[in-house]
């Protein structure tokens, strides 16, 4: 943290793990801003006069900031991987590991589930999902079971989902599949790439000369958002030049991606596909 003075975004306050240590870096007039549109990370919610929680998906970061007096901030901090608590309640539907409902709505109160994308979309559109946001190579053949299956009713369950596919998946490939099917339908259901393109743009204007833009991404499709943002100040990764040919762009990446070593991976295996880029507001 290069100013304890000022005023910091953590885009995805989960469990409140960086906000702690963010915090605990702060001066008495520095500030950190927690956003997270889960109701249920309100319980973690931080006691500190330092800190304030937003309840609200993050695309809307440079609204709310400006509507708490801020046009700028010092950094914006954004961990894209989802919470262990969503994959370990059965009731939210995130995880194969657990019978319950298709749900995967990571605000409550929307009223669009996965089930709904399951019941609803037609074959041609689930496998054009489960290739965009799962890259399924089999994903026209997984559409096509579903269908299948949907016809005798309606898919709301874990285990009618798993039943309905596995004749599609083979069983060395059956939990990478499987983790890719409902990250799939995860994405689709929370409108992740939109919402992640509306926080990395927003974060051009947002931060200040000088300060950072630190992401986590945990698959290909946002990590190459978020590479080409760095990289070119956009998300389609193209660099615009002046009339001299000299490129224009609004950040400088600070070194190369950051993995997880070795013991890392052992000790969280979810943490094999992380990657953490920086860059600096020029």
């Amino acid at each position: 943290m290069a100013d304890p003075d000022g005023i910091y975004v953590d885009a995805t306050f989960g469990g409140g793990g960086h906000s702690r240590e963010i915090v605990s870096r702060l001066s008495p007039k520095g500030h950190l801003y927690g956003f997270d549109q889960d109701a249920d990370t309100m319980n973690n919610i931080i006691p500190d006069d330092r800190f304030t929680f937003v309840y609200s998906n993050f695309r809307y970061m440079r609204n709310f900031m400006r509507w708490y007096g801020h046009d700028k901030v010092d950094g914006i901090l954004a961990d894209l991987g989802v919470s262990w608590h969503h994959f370990d309640d059965s009731t939210r539907g995130f995880s194969f590991r657990f019978e319950g409902p298709i749900d995967m709505r990571m605000n409550q109160k929307e009223g669009f589930k996965a089930s709904d994308v399951l019941n609803d979309y037609p074959e041609e559109r689930l496998a054009q999902l489960f290739w965009l946001y799962g890259e399924l190579q089999n994903g026209r053949q997984l559409a096509q079971a579903i269908g299948r299956a949907r016809k005798n009713c309606r898919m709301e369950t874990v285990s009618q989902l798993m039943e309905a596919v596995r004749p599609v998946i083979g069983r060395e490939r059956e939990k990478k599949d499987t983790a890719k099917l409902f990250q799939a339908l995860r994405m689709e259901v929370n409108h992740e790439v939109d919402a992640l393109r509306e926080m990395l743009e927003s974060s051009v204007e947002l931060l200040d000369k000088g300060g950072r833009l630190v992401v986590i991404t945990y698959h290909s499709i946002e990590d190459r958002m978020v590479k080409n943002l760095m990289k070119s100040g956009n998300i389609e990764g193209d660099i615009k030049t002046d009339f001299y040919g000299n490129r224009e762009v609004p950040f400088r990446t600070i070194g190369k991606p950051i993995i997880p070593d070795a013991q890392e991976q052992a000790v969280n295996p979810r943490s094999r596909s992380a990657k953490l880029r920086i860059c600096e507001r020029i």
